[in-house]
């Protein structure tokens, strides 16, 4: 398959990764050990998850790792929510992220059809 560089999902979560950092970066001090490091580890998971499929052996393995990705960003999702909710985001870059993760979702949903379709009978 190549390498997973090479991965429009994978270069799509990098750089909602990278910009969850930069939005993070004027959370309160406070949180830093809270929601901040909460929301920027499930962020790295996303792309790290993938990588770590894409190197396994098997497509049952990149599934595992492709679902545990997803479930990483259904987690961050719900920690943006909370973050703005408190105002810790301002609603227009809740949205940009939201905006950008839920393109992430679709095509982390369309990677599991897809090896799915391929591991059948």
């Amino acid at each position: 398959m190549g390498n997973f560089r090479n991965l429009l999902i994978w270069q799509k979560s990098i750089a909602l990764t990278t910009k969850i950092y930069s939005s993070t970066n004027n959370f309160p001090k406070e949180e830093i050990f809270g929601l901040t490091s909460q929301i920027r580890r499930s962020s790295v998971s996303i792309p790290s998850n993938i990588a770590e499929g894409f190197g396994r052996e098997s497509d049952k393995d990149l599934l595992r790792f492709l679902n545990i990705s997803i479930g990483s960003l259904f987690e961050m999702q719900t920690q943006l929510e909370i973050a703005k909710n408190i105002y810790y985001l301002k609603e227009n870059d809740f949205n940009n992220l939201y905006e950008d993760s839920r393109e992430v979702e679709r095509m982390l949903v369309s990677f599991i059809k897809k090896i799915k379709d391929r591991t059948k009978p």
